[in-house]
């Protein structure tokens, strides 16, 4: 949890003098502040934090090591550097993977105190300048000197999914409600809200939005801050998951007309997220009978679907980027860190596999997104029924991107539109366990019978790039002949 107060920091300044001298998720210094040091300090803290199931490890200039009196120090971070780089600049360019740690400096019992905290090390061992380090007592040791460790550290990241992590920990129960929308956990899951505020701490534990710890105090999990966070900037390293929305002037990310950062938790802040984006989306005017009517440029469904899925298949691992949504003028992209888990080709057919199976559950349980498998056919069914270009699924720069076009006639598509959107026709023909044809085909691309040499072409076309097969090889009929996906 992110707090800069002298309040907070002063209080825990005085809960890590409190730890027994010797201790491997805390270094008390004096004025060593030799950068490699520092460095490597780093990476043993964040990994001896992962093993002991800390959320943070620190190291503390101004307090004696074997007495833990406030001394004072010299050390002063945001005035460091190494060799005319900025002292922190140089350490996150060394680390890997890059970590959120932070320098604050604060005055206590009268004298200069500086320190790091150091959040523990998620999915793979913290290196510095490409060697893992790891606490052993109060010493800094090579992780591979310490195999049982080394086996111990990938144990933990193995069974401890992203969600069970902890986000704040050690804060009271009056803290917790006030960190987390706890309103918005009971309206959604359509919950009285409890009049006490043990029965709220309960319920939300019940549900492993939290934790109990042993002195009656609570640890915030990462899935209770990252569904229901009142601010996701009071977390830190979860700040920059929010989402971002970015609407852009024309079609390039040459001039940005508005940009959003959705602070709130997913669940509690999903609504509002897509209020916001229906009220930036141009709308296309349609004539009935003899009156326009202003629809919208995208269908609703597909847009929360789409955006559902950015948040709950993104990587976490990936730190310093999160789920993003730009709008374009013709074009809806939605980009989240990580490379999916199957062939983007198969997003229709394929049950999804999520990294984030507790989030992706709970916000199951509450209709945010679609019974598992049936997201990405809707979407495409959506587009379909609207006669849309076909959406495309496409994997840039270990992000994956999804894209919904503006409407487009027939005439204006180019061959690229025109095969994806035969071979998505084909996958949702196929899962409803029918095939596609040049009728069906046809009426997807909402073209006359009399036109019919015209979808004769785009079958033939995307059959000659592989992504189709005729169903019924036999068959005589061009006008019967139908098509299956090429993995069917």
């Amino acid at each position: 949890m992110r707090n800069d107060s002298q309040e907070y920091l002063i209080g825990l300044l005085n809960e890590l003098r409190r730890l027994p001298k010797e201790t491997e998720w805390v270094e008390f210094k004096c004025n060593n502040a030799n950068p490699q040091e520092i460095g490597e300090y780093i990476s043993a803290l964040a990994n001896s934090a992962a093993l002991l199931g800390k959320a943070n490890a620190y190291i503390v200039w101004g307090v004696a090591d074997e007495t833990h009196d406030v001394v004072g120090t010299t050390f002063r971070p945001s005035h460091a550097k190494k060799g005319g780089e900025e002292l922190e600049n140089w350490l996150v360019r060394l680390l890997t993977p890059r970590i959120h740690f932070r320098f604050v400096e604060f005055e206590a019992k009268g004298k200069q105190v500086s320190m790091i905290e150091v959040p523990r090390a998620a999915h793979q061992p913290v290196r510095f300048q490409r060697v893992e380090y790891v606490r052993v007592g109060s010493y800094k040791k090579k992780l591979r000197d310490f195999p049982e460790k080394e086996r111990e550290l990938w144990r933990i990241f193995d069974v401890t999914p992203f969600e069970q992590q902890i986000a704040a920990e050690g804060v009271t129960g009056s803290d917790v409600l006030t960190l987390l929308d706890y309103p918005a956990y009971f309206k959604l899951l359509n919950l009285p809200l409890p009049e006490a505020r043990d029965g709220i701490l309960a319920r939300l534990a019940d549900d492993h939005m939290i934790e109990a710890r042993q002195n009656g105090q609570w640890d915030i999990l990462n899935l209770g801050a990252i569904l229901f966070a009142s601010d996701l900037a009071k977390f830190r390293h979860l700040a920059r998951k929010a989402v971002r929305v970015i609407e852009y002037d024309g079609e390039g990310r040459v001039r940005t007309k508005r940009e959003h950062m959705e602070h709130f938790g997913y669940a509690a802040g999903f609504e509002r997220l897509i209020g916001f984006l229906k009220g930036i989306l141009p709308e296309n005017e349609v004539i009935e009978g003899a009156f326009r009517k202003a629809v919208p440029m995208y269908p609703e469904v597909a847009i929360r679907e789409l955006v559902a899925n950015a948040i709950i298949h993104q990587d976490f691992t990936k730190t310093g980027t999160g789920p993003m949504v730009e709008v374009f003028d013709g074009r809806l992209e939605m980009t989240n860190p990580g490379e999916p888990l199957m062939e983007t080709a198969r997003f229709l057919d394929t049950p999804p596999q999520s990294r984030n199976e507790a989030m992706a559950s709970f916000l199951r349980r509450v209709n945010i997104c679609e019974e598992r498998g049936s997201g990405v056919d809707k979407v495409v069914f959506q587009t379909e029924i609207h006669q849309l270009p076909a959406p495309l699924f496409e994997v840039v720069g270990g992000h994956t991107r999804a894209v919904l076009f503006a409407h487009k006639s027939f005439s204006r598509m180019d061959k690229v539109d025109r095969v994806r959107a035969c071979y998505l026709h084909a996958c949702l023909q196929y899962v409803q366990r029918k095939q596609m044809t040049n009728s069906t085909l046809r009426e997807r691309f909402g073209i006359e019978e009399k036109n019919s040499s015209q979808v004769s072409l785009v079958l033939r076309v995307t059959v000659e790039a592989g992504l189709i097969r005729q169903y019924d090889p036999g068959s005589k009929s061009r006008r019967h002949r139908s098509y299956v996906p090429f993995w069917a």
